[in-house]
């Protein structure tokens, strides 16, 4: 391990060439065959661990440089999860590492057969700026356990962040096969023109499409963390004081909704609407005060384009007449406070987008059926959240709703547990990671059939005769007595 190597920030003049060099690098690393041993693996990852502890300040530093993120929500939402992922992969590695040994069949036998797990090669992972910390580490947690060598392209628009990165992360993990590499959209271009393993990008559906299109060029698989529009159905039955709290702290204690995961929209019925909305109003005054842009628990806007794209939403003249809570800003702080608006139109802009910040559309139907129905009509969300007491109705959302994940009487918390995939369907992303689904994003599955030299079946072998057919046909159709027959070497060559 290469402890004191020089920061690996790039900025101008990294272009298509020293991207080739770069990726040359890497790829002479991994031939070397370093990255494979279990040994190699494991100090990476307790390298990283050890990164998290020594450097727990400063990366809460520069969360709050970026985003102005309360420190307990850098600590619970970055920090302990990247930290329990390592944990979680050095605990579990020797065991997905092995060969996992798979049933043979009687047209093979006698044989063995078993799944390899195989690092894939060289890999990139572009990250994204909301959770700059954990959505960086984390894939290159289970690309380093997988076996693989590894890029990493931090965010630029979290540049606090990424400068850290690029200063610390060399300095705990082997430099000849972990790069860091810093800039905006030239660097990333010149690093998606090259030739990689795999591409694991986070962000949205504009740059995902850029990024499956360079890949595209290459043959190279991607894993693309997106988002959408995470709806919320709230039933009439439940617990309105538990539930809001949670919807709460899942929108706005969650980086003030600038995440892939936050409720984006609530559904509930006409009837409970005044019930939710006077619920939600009570939980937000006592989490944040009746001035909250002066919260310290509430994330600024992460800069002026996302303030003033939030605020084109709120001065849609189809929606401004709608805020039934909140919507104070301030542009020089780039703060919005948590705002409520109560049935904004169906077509308006805000339902059409992912609104990625602190507003929070509550849409009411007569029925829970149509809340059900308005959730089918639109894009495949990220994550789908439930509030009921009533099973049938559990059951009914888990069956019909289509969402990368979901969760039930709660938000968020599915993407703490790490024997669940996270990743997207549809618009909102391909392929999963998370514990061993990291591994597994990472890795190729090579199928391995073993034979020794006894066993011949001649009738496999020309010249084909009607006897040699039927012994065959036989065989395929699994009958005991054309094995026998097979086994004994008749009809003889």
């Amino acid at each position: 391990m290469e402890n004191g190597a020089e920061k690996e920030a790039v900025g101008e003049g990294f272009d298509g060439a020293r991207a080739a060099v770069l990726v040359a690098g890497l790829r002479r690393g991994f031939a070397s065959g370093r990255t494979r041993s279990y040994e190699w693996r494991a100090a990476q990852l307790k390298g990283i661990a050890r990164m998290i502890d020594d450097k727990e300040a400063e990366i809460m530093a520069a969360l709050h440089d970026d985003l102005a993120k309360p420190h307990m929500e850098s600590y619970l939402h970055e920090i302990s999860l990247a930290k329990a992922a390592c944990t979680f992969a050095l605990k579990e590695m020797k065991r997905w590492m092995k060969p996992e040994k798979v049933p043979t069949s009687i047209t093979t036998f006698p044989s063995s057969a078993e799944i390899v797990s195989e690092p894939l090669g060289v890999v990139l992972v572009i990250s994204a700026w909301n959770y700059p910390f954990l959505l960086s580490i984390d894939p290159v947690i289970g690309a380093i356990a997988a076996g693989n060598a590894v890029a990493l392209k931090p965010s630029e628009v979290a540049p606090a962040t990424s400068s850290l990165f690029a200063t610390i992360l060399p300095k705990y993990t082997d430099n000849s096969c972990v790069k860091v590499v810093e800039g905006s959209i030239p660097e990333t271009t010149a690093l998606l023109e090259q030739k990689w393993d795999k591409i694991f990008y986070t962000g949205n559906g504009k740059v995902g499409r850029i990024v499956m299109t360079a890949a595209a060029k290459h043959l190279t698989p991607v894993a693309l963390e997106l988002g959408g529009k995470c709806p919320v159905l709230v039933d009439s039955n439940v617990n309105v004081k538990v539930a809001t709290k949670r919807i709460a702290v899942g929108k706005w204690g969650c980086n003030n909704g600038q995440a892939c995961v936050s409720p984006d929209y609530i559904l509930t019925t006409k009837s409970f609407a005044p019930t939710l909305v006077d619920a939600m109003k009570k939980t937000l005054e006592k989490f944040y005060g009746k001035d909250p842009l002066e919260s310290p628990d509430l994330s600024r806007i992460v800069n002026a384009n996302h303030f003033r794209r939030l605020t084109s939403l709120l001065d849609d003249e189809k929606v401004s007449g709608t805020i039934v809570y909140g919507g104070q800003q301030d542009e020089k702080r780039l703060k919005i406070a948590p705002t409520l608006l109560l049935d904004v139109p169906h077509d308006s802009l805000i339902m059409k987008e992912e609104i990625f910040g602190p507003l929070l559309p509550i849409i009411t139907f007569n029925e829970v059926e149509d809340c059900l129905d308005f959730i089918n009509l639109k894009a495949k969300p990220l994550a789908a959240y439930l509030f009921t007491k009533d099973k049938r109705l559990e059951e009914r959302f888990i069956k019909t709703v289509s969402a990368g994940g979901m969760l039930i009487n709660d938000t968020a918390l599915h993407l703490a547990n790490p024997h669940l995939p996270f990743g997207g369907v549809g618009e909102s992303g391909i392929g999963a990671y998370h514990g061993k689904f990291s591994f597994d994003s990472f890795s190729h599955k090579k199928a391995v059939l073993s034979r020794g030299f006894g066993g011949e079946a001649p009738a496999r072998y020309p010249p084909y005769t009607p006897q040699k057919q039927k012994i065959l046909r036989g065989l395929i159709n699994g009958s005991i007595v054309a094995l026998l027959v097979a086994i004994l070497g008749w009809p003889r060559d």
